[in-house]
């Protein structure tokens, strides 16, 4: 949920301010015939797509196919005829600008008009027509979080419904319009590849939001992630995701993730089901006994003040804790430490189906 609340709120920086602007003319607000929907098409010669939404004014944005960012849109009316306005950040410090104005009827259903940019000559022939993502083919294996996509944020689906290619070790696989990669497991079953697919699924979404947030001279930067398997034994499989990102806020930031999953099912496991004791002031206190921070230096202090709150994964050597929960101020201090299997056996359930792949014979 951090990095949820952390690109939605730079989102809607992004688009601050530029509710004062008006260039494109028109009254506040799209005509009454407008419907929430996705709509695919061309600008000129190239081929976009587009998103309005009638109750979320920031869901209004479009992009032109093959490009990660969109570019979002403020609606407007003169009469019945649409007005959409484009507006643009240049830089970190300045506030919207308008980049061009779409001029929109609609005839038997289709979207037609323009596009011109302020100070261009002449306009450019802009044709969309409605686009039923519900009915558009998988091309991707169905999973969760790909059916869920294509229902909660269809132009996002739209951009990321593709096939990924697999990397020439096979190890792992890539997105190929964000650029993210995610490991891949031998002999992986349906139900595990379907939670591996939405994981980088989820990170490729934060990775596109992440771009469109960044305003036009910082496009280098954005979204890094780095995912490992921790630990793969017959019936357990942990990964670490660590990302990296700047998205155009007061500084780049980062956080990590820990994965447990049944190998099987591709379901989480969760901590309690390994060791019932770990309570959270239980990882606290074996945390801060592990941690190598001097005990008269500031980060001491925090460590001892947080919530116990980590991302946690399983390892060759134990289990691995990394706080989450820190303020970015205090970021350098969230080590990861290890604490190992046998400090932990006492608490251990042994009725469960992992006991063995954790503590074999």
């Amino acid at each position: 949920m951090r990095r949820l609340f952390c690109l939605v709120g730079l989102a809607l920086l992004a688009s601050a301010g530029a509710q004062d602007l008006k260039k494109c003319g028109g009254v506040a607000g799209p005509p009454t015939w407008v419907r929430s929907g996705v709509y695919s098409g061309t600008l000129g010669p190239k081929a976009v797509t587009l998103a309005l939404d009638r109750q979320n004014a920031d869901a209004n944005r479009y992009f032109y196919v093959g490009r990660a960012g969109d570019l979002r849109l403020t609606a407007f009316h003169s009469g019945e005829t649409l007005i959409l306005q484009e507006e643009v950040r240049k830089s970190l410090a300045s506030a919207s600008v308008v980049t061009g104005c779409f001029t929109l009827t609609r005839v038997d259903g289709v979207l037609r008009g323009s596009w011109k940019a302020p100070g261009a000559a002449s306009p450019l022939k802009v044709s969309l027509e409605p686009l039923n993502v519900a009915q558009l083919p998988l091309k991707l294996p169905s999973s969760p979080g790909l059916l869920k996509l294509r229902r909660s944020d269809p132009l996002a689906f739209v951009k990321l419904n593709r096939a990924w290619a697999v990397a020439l070790d096979t190890q792992s696989v890539r997105e190929p319009l964000s650029g993210l990669t995610y490991p891949r497991v031998p002999g992986a079953g349906a139900a595990l590849r379907a939670a591996l697919q939405d994981r980088l699924l989820l990170n490729a979404v934060d990775a596109l939001e992440c771009v469109s947030s960044l305003p036009e001279d910082m496009l280098g930067e954005g979204y890094t992630l780095n995912a490992t398997v921790t630990l793969l034994t017959p019936r357990l499989l942990s990964l670490r995701e660590d990302v990296y990102y700047f998205c155009g806020g007061a500084h780049p930031d980062n956080f990590s993730v820990g994965l447990i999953l049944d190998r099987m099912t591709g379901q989480p496991v969760p901590l309690a089901a390994l060791w019932p004791s770990l309570t959270p002031s239980r990882l606290k206190t074996l945390y801060l006994a592990a941690s190598a921070a001097d005990p008269v230096s500031e980060c001491d202090d925090v460590l001892r003040d947080m919530e116990g709150s980590y991302a946690v994964s399983l390892g060759s050597g134990g289990l691995t804790l990394t706080p989450d929960g820190l303020p970015h101020v205090y970021s350098a201090c969230a080590e990861s430490v290890t604490v190992p299997y046998g400090q932990l056996r006492r608490g251990a359930n042994t009725a469960s189906r992992y006991f063995a792949d954790l503590y074999p014979k």
